[in-house]
């Protein structure tokens, strides 16, 4: 069965517990390690065993095959990300479902070699799901938007996060932090308001850029820091817990998204939750989820986004209305307690596909 981050209903719960695999890519402080144990949380409220496992650690396809039928063997697994996780269940003989929504569908796909492999997946996963059943392609495909979920650290530090950034004590109250929530990696694009930004930084030092995520291109993580140890106004931080960020969020002036493709920002998602203005950058993913002017502001090119930052700086009814209807749209439309049933639910069609009774 293959999930694009699933919503619907799938019928009623069963009363057997389940061992799950659950693959994911679980570089330390990334979206998709948050994401990847809030869904093992949400199956294993329900007495399923998940035991969560890292795509990286594994060389083949083959070797995840050995891992389930092992003893005791796993009943099911779960994937997320078609081609990374995705690809290493095509030896496995018991039912999966595969959760995308990112890079894979919207990066991964335009790449020939992976788009084989991941047409391969989803073959697999429909054969493997529904073997008795006789259900439309479309019944097969599930959109859940993510759960949101913030928590502030209370121990965080406001000063002493931008010291450590390279920022100096002077006028540190005053300041307009706009935070940039990225690991560093092409695709999320962290220099393309460098320019722009320092431009205007130079005109009013107030207004600062810092850049917080993991390092998780080393190569191109080398890159960004040599940019930003040269620029004016621009500043980059570590990667910190995520309360730790959650706290940073809700000190910033604004948070701000500069990718060039994103699948459902949880950044994004998370700093509306937080009652914190949104700039992002004006593509599909994150435009499904910023409706300009009511949940956040979009830019289309780095001289939009400062029209739109200094919008957002001198209009307070603008701002407040941002972060009134962000926080709106989150609890209607990212509930946690409605993506817990849905995975709850989906480990419960995998145990119908595995054979277990109701």
């Amino acid at each position: 069965m293959c999930l694009l981050k699933p919503r619907c209903l799938l019928g009623p719960a069963f009363s057997e517990d389940m061992k799950l695999l659950f693959l994911a890519c679980l570089s330390p402080k990334t979206g998709n390690h948050t994401t990847a144990e809030r869904i093992r949380s949400h199956i294993e409220s329900a007495g399923h065993t998940c035991e969560l496992r890292d795509a990286a650690a594994f060389q083949s396809s083959a070797e995840v095959a050995n891992l389930i039928s092992g003893h005791p063997p796993f009943e099911g697994a779960l994937a997320i990300h078609l081609f990374r996780a995705g690809s290493l269940l095509l030896d496995i003989q018991v039912p999966f479902g595969v959760i995308f929504g990112g890079t894979d569908i919207n990066e991964d796909v335009k790449v020939e070699q992976k788009r084989v492999v991941m047409e391969r997946v989803l073959l697999k996963a429909r054969i493997f799901q529904f073997p008795s059943l006789k259900l439309s392609q479309s019944c097969k495909i599930y959109v859940q938007p993510q759960g949101i979920q913030t928590e502030v650290s209370e121990k965080f530090c406001w000063t002493e996060f931008l010291r450590s950034s390279g920022l100096g004590v002077e006028l540190m109250d005053e300041l307009r932090v706009f935070l940039l929530v990225c690991g560093l990696r092409r695709v999320k694009d962290p220099l393309y308001l460098v320019d722009v930004f320092s431009e205007w930084h130079r005109e009013n030092p107030l207004n600062v850029l810092v850049v917080i995520g993991p390092r998780i291109d080393p190569v191109f993580s080398v890159e960004v820091e040599a940019v930003v140890k040269k620029t004016a106004g621009v500043f980059l931080a570590g990667a910190r817990s995520q309360r730790e960020l959650h706290a940073a969020m809700k000190r910033c002036f604004a948070v701000v998204n500069s990718s060039v493709s994103e699948g459902m920002s949880a950044a994004i998602l998370e700093a509306m939750d937080l009652g914190v203005p949104v700039l992002a950058r004006d593509i599909p993913g994150n435009a499904a989820v910023v409706r300009h002017e009511s949940t956040g502001l979009l830019y289309s090119s780095p001289q939009e986004f400062l029209h739109q930052s200094q919008r957002l700086l001198s209009d307070r009814e603008l701002s407040e209305r941002l972060v009134r209807n962000g926080k709106l749209y989150v609890e209607e439309h990212h509930s946690l307690g409605q993506e817990r049933e849905t995975y709850q639910r989906l480990v419960d069609t995998l145990l119908l596909a595995y054979g277990h009774s109701v």
